[in-house]
């Protein structure tokens, strides 16, 4: 979920000049972007600063397999694919079944359609059948439900690999009293990780919350 398309816990002067000193996203990906206003959930879609972060991480592993749990249109999808070799694969999941084909005029034209693997249904029943160890997981899916993926996914992680959490500060309403079930159910995730021995991890208070896990 990128900053663009909701409340900042940076000002607004800090994000743009971070932005404006950041390398340029590809036409592609402005292209994805533009037509996942179609949704009408242009919120959902990891965005350009996001994005850029991800596909850092990504090059900076240089992993051979990535999970991603919550593809929507799969902007995240082509960044993290960016640190993939020449091998490498990322297995995305969706649950909304009608986006199936949304991004393929984009992903092709990323040159990344040949590392992209695809499914569509439920993520708690889909990982346990997944026959990889993963080097990088990227977390971006139904938020009171975090804790049920990190813990599908954990044992299919490398010792040493990397899982995101996205939005973990939650528009920075995590600490309000008042705060939401969505807020209450990414506390107890952020908390269920920092108590959780297998693991070091630390928040970032990048975008909307970002939880970099290693695990050990």
């Amino acid at each position: 979920m990128d900053s663009n398309t909701q409340e900042k816990i940076t000002s607004e002067d800090i994000y743009d000049y971070c932005k404006s000193m950041s390398s340029a996203v590809p036409d592609y990906l402005n292209g994805l972007e533009e037509k996942s206003k179609s949704t009408n959930q242009l919120k959902m879609i990891s965005g350009p600063y996001l994005g850029l972060f991800l596909g850092m991480i990504s090059k900076i592993i240089n992993p051979q397999y990535i999970l991603e749990i919550g593809t929507f249109t799969s902007y995240g999808t082509i960044c993290l694919a960016q640190g993939l070799g020449q091998d490498g694969k990322i297995v995305t999941l969706e649950k909304n079944e009608s986006l199936k084909g949304f991004a393929d005029e984009f992903i092709e034209s990323s040159g990344f359609k040949n590392h992209i693997i695809q499914y569509f249904g439920d993520a708690q029943e889909i990982i346990p059948q997944l026959d990889y160890t993963f080097d990088l997981v990227f977390i971006d899916a139904a938020k009171r439900q975090y804790i049920d993926y990190y813990e599908a996914v954990i044992g299919k992680v490398r010792s040493g690999g990397i899982i995101v959490a996205d939005n973990v500060l939650w528009k920075g309403t995590i600490l309000d009293k008042t705060r939401d079930k969505l807020a209450d159910g990414l506390d107890a995730f952020n908390k269920h990780v920092s108590g959780d021995s297998r693991v070091e991890n630390i928040i970032l208070p990048i975008d909307d919350g970002l939880h970099l896990i290693r695990k050990k």
